[in-house]
């Protein structure tokens, strides 16, 4: 066990760094973007919510690339391993430029379905249009930083993270204000920026996979085509993305109602998110690691010491969101303050990232049971109960508390926080049931 707590920090570091870069990423873009105005910050976090849908639909073949591959690489599946990687990104570069197409040609129709303002449409559109028409190198760069997780090697994709992120900050720098005879393009700048950042990390995955782990693809190994690969990968793959999915259309859903409260509560809720992200941050970054042991563990039938494994980075993921979850309830004012000079906007902020305080306490449990069942090869369980309660109580009563109560983005968030206490409480007891055990794929 000492040799398995070792092996976690040592995973859990370098994807704590990763993690919060890409965290970083966001958070960057809205304060440099708050400079523009409330709105072009409201517009933007419209867009966001939509990309981050669509990257979930692609995230759906990299989740099971991890799993899949963590579990066979326990088991000396070499073979089997490559093949896994190969279809994923086959899978991934015809899903990724039928994205690209769709949000570059149908961009304000899709703002519109939303119900982004027309004083908001032009930022929103512009946005939408250079980042989504791009989004086809995340869908790569998705499967190959999988692939590489999947076998322990999670410094490489830190350390390409980190240069998108100085790419990214160095492209708004220039391009949103204009400095060093570029054109100050505001929101459109911030777009390029975004989008030049990601092909970088692409490239330089994808030379890195190609030098330390996966050098070539025979193609024996694909003909015939390796079927029962591509239907584990799909069986990991799509409850985890439905999951997922779920989770990130009742978000949508909740932006709808929220986008016809005010600008203001639209606005409230984009900082309010890039914020309380960085309150998790440390659990989905044990957790990440976690997951790559369980895996390997799984791989090789050690159910026993997967579970003690388990508990013991839920616990550490625990203490610290909720210590970091309140230092950064304490400085709300400042962080808010910081952001915006609009007192609604602060007071609403400020009330919400109390309210996160309880909210964080579902939540870790679900970050932890969501991934690790699935690492584990129990995919659907989580899927069913994300389902039923993201609808029923995530959107459902936030949509009661927000609109017919009055109680607005305040009765939203706590309608968030009760949606994922209860959910925690019930995959919690599907952990500790241990009906996992059994489901390895390898």
């Amino acid at each position: 066990m000492q040799s398995l707590r070792s092996q976690l920090w040592k995973l859990t570091i370098p994807i704590f760094v990763e993690v919060a870069l890409v965290m970083l990423v966001g958070a960057v873009d809205t304060f440099m973007l708050s400079s523009c105005g409330d709105g072009a910050v409201a517009a933007v976090g419209l867009d966001n919510q939509l990309i981050m849908l669509v990257f979930l639909v692609f995230q759906f073949t990299s989740v099971g690339v991890g799993i899949v591959c963590a579990q066979y690489y326990g088991a000396g599946l070499r073979q089997r391993l490559v093949q896994v990687v190969g279809i994923a990104l086959l899978f991934n570069a015809v899903l990724g430029l039928t994205a690209s197409a769709w949000l570059f040609f149908e961009a304000e129709s899709v703002l519109r379905l939303m119900g982004l303002r027309e004083d908001l449409m032009a930022a929103g559109a512009s946005y939408l249009r250079i980042t989504g028409a791009l989004s086809f190198f995340q869908a790569l760069s998705f499967a190959f930083g999988a692939s590489l997780r999947s076998v322990g090697r999670v410094k490489a994709p830190m350390a390409v993270t980190a240069v998108t992120n100085a790419l990214n900050v160095l492209g708004n720098y220039l391009l949103i204000f204009g400095h060093w005879g570029c054109p100050a393009l505001g929101v459109a700048g911030a777009a390029w920026a975004t989008a030049g950042s990601r092909i970088a990390g692409f490239l330089l995955l994808a030379g890195i996979h190609t030098a330390v782990h996966v050098r070539t693809f025979p193609l024996r190994w694909f003909v015939p085509f390796p079927w029962r690969e591509f239907r584990n990968l799909f069986r990991i793959g799509l409850p985890a993305m439905g999951e997922e999915l779920s989770y990130c259309l009742s978000q949508v859903a909740i932006t709808y109602f929220i986008n016809r409260i005010s600008t203001d509560a639209l606005t409230t809720r984009t900082y309010a998110v890039h914020c309380v992200m960085f309150g998790y941050l440390f659990c989905m970054s044990v957790v990440q690691g976690g997951d790559i042991l369980v895996g390997h563990l799984v791989g090789r039938r050690r159910y026993d010491p997967a579970y003690l494994l388990g508990n013991l980075f839920l616990g550490r993921s625990m203490a610290v969101t909720l210590v970091g979850s309140v230092v950064l309830a304490a400085f709300g004012p400042l962080v808010f303050g910081a952001l915006t000079d609009n007192p609604d906007i602060v007071r609403m902020g400020v009330v919400i990232l109390w309210i996160d305080c309880v909210l964080e306490i579902g939540r870790v449990r679900n970050i932890f049971a969501c991934s690790t069942l699935r690492a584990a090869g129990d995919p659907v369980y989580p899927l069913v109960v994300g389902i039923i309660f993201q609808w029923g109580v995530a959107v459902g009563v936030a949509w009661l508390f927000a609109i017919p109560f009055g109680w607005g983005l305040i009765g939203a968030w706590v309608a968030f926080a009760l949606d994922e206490n209860l959910r925690g409480i019930v995959l919690m007891r599907r952990w500790h049931s241990k009906d996992w055990q059994g489901k390895s794929l390898a």
